[in-house]
């Protein structure tokens, strides 16, 4: 048995009992018994006879009835308890105890270093994870760079996002879709505290209901068909880092309450499995969806839009800072024209007067697409559109 650091209780990893009733089986969480608490105290064996009901296990509906309970030790360290037991008066002489204690000796070893062995590849899987997916956002993320713009309802936003960012608060941002939501997501993570941890992004709405719950919380190997590896999940990739759940109205209700446990106790387990993680990260969430209806409606879980919504910052859409569409049209100009190797010097006054008239229902997005579009087509130095 060794113990189990979430619950503060033992759980039983191996057992040999040929003809036992199924009542003590391997994975079992039991409180420790006074026994074991000694044994682990003292790092000394403790022998239970058949007077003595307290045992490490609760075994008497097994029909055991004398016990001995050896710590397992190593480097001075408790790791875990052997627990021998007999279903016969046969009592455990000094020579057993002697012989058992030495084996433990032995055992202890052998568990430590399946202990590292175990830790080792979990890091080793999570770095090679957060590798592969850092060099993605490198990927997709080059082009950018900065949030441009000097409106003033741009910049009543940013006073919002200097505010926010030194703390660890859950931020939620509202907004129309095309504004530029993961931007001042990525904006309260360089300006905070955990801004030299990883920067994890999720998008509710573009990952299928039924593979929502392992993107987020991973799964073990066999938790389901098609499992074919064990794979951690967007959260624990987070830890210590930020966590962007883009499009967060888009998560299905059933998956809801184990989101809001991860968020308040920080801790919850991979599918297909029963052990408890610990987790510490710092969410930012954003919706273009009005959360508050969806609450009424019985679409979304008061309690985790509560938790959520501790410091909303609604973003501007484009058409409410139209000021800032010629400093956009300029900066994307120049963006395209450089992709493309194309030299384009100037945006004609009748052409830049258009693009600040026109409403842009997709807003930035939008507006960045257009250009991207009259970039490919200019032939000369002026932008043609």
């Amino acid at each position: 048995s060794l113990p189990d650091g979430a619950s503060g209780q033992i759980r039983v990893f191996a057992m040999d009992f040929p003809h036992g009733k199924g009542l003590i089986k391997e994975d079992l969480l039991v409180a420790p018994s006074a026994a074991a608490k000694k044994a682990m105290d003292t790092l000394k064996p403790v022998v239970l006879d058949s007077q003595e009901s307290d045992n490490c296990v609760s075994g008497r509906a097994e029909g055991i009835k004398t016990q001995c309970i050896i710590p397992l030790v190593n480097r001075d360290r408790i790791l875990g308890l052997l627990c021998p037991s007999r279903t016969t008066e046969t009592p455990f002489v000094p020579e057993d105890v002697d012989f058992l204690s030495r084996a433990s000796g032995q055992i202890a070893i052998a568990i430590e270093n399946a202990l590292a062995y175990h830790e080792i590849s979990e890091l080793k899987d999570k770095l090679a994870q957060e590798k592969l997916y850092l060099e993605e956002e490198i990927r997709s993320d080059s082009g950018f760079e900065r949030i441009i713009g000097k409106s003033a309802a741009l910049k009543r936003m940013l006073q919002l996002v200097e505010t926010v960012a030194p703390s660890d608060s859950t931020v939620l941002l509202l907004g129309e879709t095309g504004t530029g939501k993961e931007l001042i997501a990525r904006a309260i993570h360089d300006r905070g505290r955990r801004k030299d941890r990883t920067f994890v992004k999720l998008n509710c709405a573009a990952i299928p209901t039924g593979l929502l719950e392992s993107e987020v919380f991973g799964h073990e190997k066999g938790a389901f068909t098609g499992a074919i590896t064990q794979k951690i999940g967007r959260l624990e990739l987070a830890d210590q880092g930020t966590l962007f759940l883009d499009e967060v109205g888009d998560i299905p209700i059933e998956i809801q309450p184990k989101l809001l446990r991860a968020l308040q106790e920080r801790e919850f387990e991979r599918l297909g499995s029963t052990h408890t993680r610990k987790v510490n990260v710092r969410l930012v969430a954003a919706t273009n969806r009005n959360l508050e209806k969806m609450v009424a409606d019985r679409e979304f879980r008061s309690d985790l839009f509560y938790r959520l919504n501790v410091f909303p910052i609604r973003i501007p859409s484009l058409r409410e800072r139209k000021e800032d569409i010629p400093l956009l049209v300029s900066y994307f100009v120049q963006k395209f024209a450089k992709q493309m190797q194309k030299q384009i010097e100037s945006v004609p006054s009748a052409v830049m007067k258009g693009l600040t008239a026109w409403e842009w229902p997709g807003n930035i997005r939008e507006l960045e697409n257009f250009i991207e579009r009259a970039v490919i087509l200019t032939r000369g130095k002026a932008l043609e559109v």
